[in-house]
């Protein structure tokens, strides 16, 4: 069995006993809290959910603690043991209590059955996680062991290895030194035969060196005179090019000057314009003041002519036609009548005219 197959036996162990504890923690809940709402008194039977939550809450922490301490092979001694058999019958107590004070022995058994499966599911859960532990444990030694032999077998390997290495170098190295020797021996017979050469060849090569210095040296003078004719046309070209560039600054520069005068012209043709532009308008804005001054006015004037009018008129003795009492209303309005003044100049009622009041203020603009 390999360590991939250990592991999903854990997991499915894992799952299976916390579905056990979940089943029998949700049983445990509904089966306790009415023996434990009998017995406490009236105003606190809301806390009878509390002592199966606690207990169950005890289970659940057995049971997570129990499987981690299984899964690196680790013992908590003997109070997690009485801890786990407690909490096991104080369920199995809580659960069957109320079957047992009515002599119900079918109920007790049916009761039991959650906390017993719970007990039984812990203890022999804790056992399969240690079998799994050891298990594990035990597979990876044995991998640790062959990692090891097969470390110990490269190791070995590569010591042979590294022997043949080394003899082969000290062989190799004897056969190079053999060689160097010969090779030595050669060499010193030719540094003397190259000596003897070298005697003849050095009147021949002061000879040469003789003629090549004559020839270098009319080299050199060529090269200068060459050099003297180049520096010449150089400063020549360079001179035309210099008085080519101040030719060419100089038209920029009086390029630059002309756009200048024509943008300084052209600015100052466009501030006349827009300072035309803007007394026109300022012109045009104060006739319309003036105009809208002189509407106002004569709106004022007409307004004032119909309220006295209006007011001239007196009460009406007849309640007018609808179309002149909203005449009549409108101009109150506009003449700045109150409601009850108008009212009574059309001879309408206040709430018939304060609707129209409303339908005329709703119309003026805002």
């Amino acid at each position: 069995m390999d360590e991939r197959t250990l592991r999903e036996a854990e997991r499915v162990l894992s799952v299976g006993t916390w579905l056990i504890v979940f089943g029998a923690v949700v049983f445990s809940v509904l089966t306790v809290t009415p023996l434990v709402a009998r017995v406490t008194p009236e105003g606190w039977k809301w806390t009878a959910p509390l002592l199966p939550i606690v207990v169950d809450a005890a289970v659940v922490i057995v049971v997570r603690l129990d499987a981690a301490l299984a899964r690196v092979g680790g013992r908590a001694g003997g109070w997690p043991v009485l801890l786990r058999w407690m909490t096991g019958l104080m369920t199995l107590a809580l659960n069957t209590g109320a079957s047992a004070l009515k002599g119900d022995w079918v109920g007790v058994a049916v009761h039991s059955v959650a906390p017993l499966l719970l007990i039984v599911a812990s203890e022999a859960g804790l056992a399969y996680r240690r079998a799994l532990a050891a298990a594990v444990a035990a597979k990876r030694a044995e991998e640790t062991a062959q990692k090891a032999a097969r470390e110990q077998a490269r190791a070995e390997r590569e010591q042979r290895e590294r022997a043949e290495h080394e003899a082969a170098r000290d062989r190799a190295e004897r056969k190079e030194r053999e060689e160097r020797e010969h090779a030595a021996r050669l060499a010193r017979e030719e540094r003397e035969h190259a000596a003897a050469l070298a005697r003849e060849q050095a009147a021949a090569e002061r000879e040469r060196e003789r003629l090549r210095l004559e020839h270098e040296q009319r080299i050199r003078e060529q090269d200068s005179a060459e050099r003297e004719r180049l520096r010449v046309e150089r400063e020549q070209r360079e001179q035309a090019e210099r008085e080519a560039a101040r030719r060419a600054e100089a038209e920029r520069v009086e390029r630059e000057r002309r756009e200048a005068e024509r943008r300084r012209a052209a600015e100052a043709e466009r501030r006349r314009l827009e300072e035309a532009e803007a007394e026109e308008r300022r012109r045009r804005v104060e006739a319309e003041r003036a105009e809208a001054a002189r509407r106002e006015r004569e709106r004022l004037e007409a307004a004032e002519r119909r309220r006295a009018e209006l007011l001239a008129a007196g009460p009406a003795t007849d309640k007018q036609p609808e179309e002149v009492a909203r005449q009549t209303v409108a101009d109150a309005h506009q003449a700045g009548l109150s409601i009850r003044q108008a009212a009574d100049l059309c001879g309408w009622s206040v709430g018939w005219v304060t609707a129209r009041y409303g339908e005329l203020r709703e119309a003026v603009p805002a």
